[in-house]
């Protein structure tokens, strides 16, 4: 994006916030590399180097090559080094540079004394466990399906779910010995070397995977009209192991789903466009699989009124997927391990289909569908009637 003299005056003219940081000519390169790391490790924004934190524009002297102490920062002074777009605009007759930092792909980001830093409102802190755990994951560098459940073991494991699942490659999993099945879960990455269930064994096979995961689960309201102020029709929790969760949302929302309807000669038709059961499959499946496990405190929200659906999933995309990609099937798999399970269960392919299908399948039919990402959620709008 590139911005002018107006564009800088209206910018100042609203203040610094979370994509946009003032800063005066006599900033150190320390002071600058705290604001790339933060913004970078979160949605990107834009630094304005010439410029006080109360917005006056005091300029930039023609004594310093801005341009290339800027790039040595960003090589130099950030971990790993980031790409950013530098230029001068002159502002009321005055030289200032205009830093554009955008959202990382390499996250996290650190400070050359190893702050991993992000931008909160108008100020950059130090990352948490959780949220630099959320960085990790996102960069593809950690994979939260993968740790060990607390407390868990082999007794958590529905066997007859495991004996079938080993079925389909023609192995006969219930007559190995204990020490063999344990050898059998660990290798495909069920157990941990621990011995504990992982977490991504546990939301496949577990056979009650809720009682160690709070978080698991579709929490499901149909409101009457088009706002939650409007009548609560119905509302259930759907817990269990993930394929189940797919199967019965599918199922309620396809209940539940406004269907109007007239006789036409000895039988009743719908009278709008119903999305076939595939749309509404492939948006759980997309929620609890890709979701982010490592928020504790929230399961996968549906909303459905009596206009559209809202399919709502804890966490933010990945590092190299944007909201612009998904309806074009870029993917990237937050949750590996779920993903290997449910594709061998025939539930997703891999090839990031889903999403774009749900999309061509809303336009073809003269519908709207928005991808959303909101804070530390994705969501699924899906429009049902025009």
């Amino acid at each position: 994006m590139r911005f002018d003299e107006t564009d800088i005056h209206e910018l100042i003219r609203q203040g610094e916030n979370a994509s946009l940081e003032f800063k005066r000519e006599e900033v150190r390169a320390e002071g600058i590399a705290k604001e790339m790391v933060a913004f970078a490790n979160r949605d990107g924004g834009t630094l304005f180097l010439g410029v006080a934190d109360d917005g006056t524009i005091q300029g930039l002297s023609g004594e310093k090559n801005y341009e290339e102490w800027i790039a040595n920062i960003a090589r130099n002074n950030v971990i790993p080094s980031i790409c950013t777009d530098f230029s001068l605009i002159l502002v009321d007759e005055r030289k200032i540079a205009v830093i554009i930092i955008p959202k990382g792909k390499d996250r996290p980001y650190q400070t050359t004394d190893g702050k991993y830093l992000i931008r909160v409102g108008t100020t950059n802190r130090v990352a948490t466990q959780p949220e630099l755990l959320r960085l990790f994951q996102a960069s593809g560098a950690f994979h939260y399906d993968l740790t060990p459940v607390h407390r868990t073991g082999i007794r958590d494991l529905n066997l007859t779910r495991l004996d079938n699942y080993f079925q389909r490659y023609q192995f006969d999993f219930s007559h190995e010995t204990q020490d063999q099945k344990g050898i059998l879960l660990q290798n495909t990455d069920i157990l941990a070397e621990s011995g504990e269930v992982t977490l991504g064994g546990l939301l496949i096979f577990g056979t009650n995977p809720s009682r160690y995961l709070p978080q698991n689960g579709i929490s499901f309201a149909r409101f009457r009209g088009k706002t939650m102020e409007e009548e609560l029709i119905d509302k259930q929790n759907i817990d269990g192991n993930l394929d189940y969760q797919i199967d019965m949302g599918t199922a309620v929302i396809k209940n539940l789903m406004p269907r109007p309807s007239d006789i036409r000669g000895t039988k009743r038709e719908d009278t709008r466009y119903i999305y076939p059961d595939k749309v509404f499959r492939e948006l759980l499946t997309n929620a609890v699989v890709h979701r982010n496990y490592a928020i504790a405190g929230s399961k996968v929200r549906v909303f459905l009124f009596d206009d559209r659906l809202e399919v709502i999933s804890p966490g933010r995309l990945p590092n190299t997927v944007t909201v612009e990609k998904l309806r074009f099937g870029v993917s990237f798999a937050v949750n590996p391990l779920l993903v290997k399970f449910m594709e061998n269960l025939r539930y997703i392919d891999q090839l990031g289909r889903g999403l774009p299908m749900v999309y061509q399948e809303a336009v073809r039919n003269g519908r709207n569908v928005q991808f959303k990402e909101i804070g530390e959620e994705f969501k699924v709008i899906l429009e049902v009637s025009s």
